[in-house]
């Protein structure tokens, strides 16, 4: 998966969606990483995929992205 394909892919995650990755090449498990209330940083001229949950950023590198799991808007409550 290239970044750009990877940054559209993830559009949609604007702080309400919770998002789930497996990454490949990890050695003998499967790495997964989950980003609660994700939101996707902008793009920068580093052109880097980058998330953020209001607390952390996460840099996610496409090439390694084995699936991607967006979850259902969450709802106010």
């Amino acid at each position: 998966m290239t970044t750009d394909e990877l940054r559209e892919a993830l559009k949609e995650l604007t702080g309400g969606r919770d998002a789930t990755f497996a990454f490949h090449d990890t050695g003998d498990q499967a790495a997964l990483l989950a980003v609660h209330n994700a939101m996707l940083v902008p793009e920068e001229s580093d052109r880097m995929v980058k998330l953020t949950d209001g607390q952390s950023i996460f840099i996610i590198d496409a090439s390694s992205v084995a699936w991607v799991r967006i979850g259902p808007p969450q709802l106010n409550q």
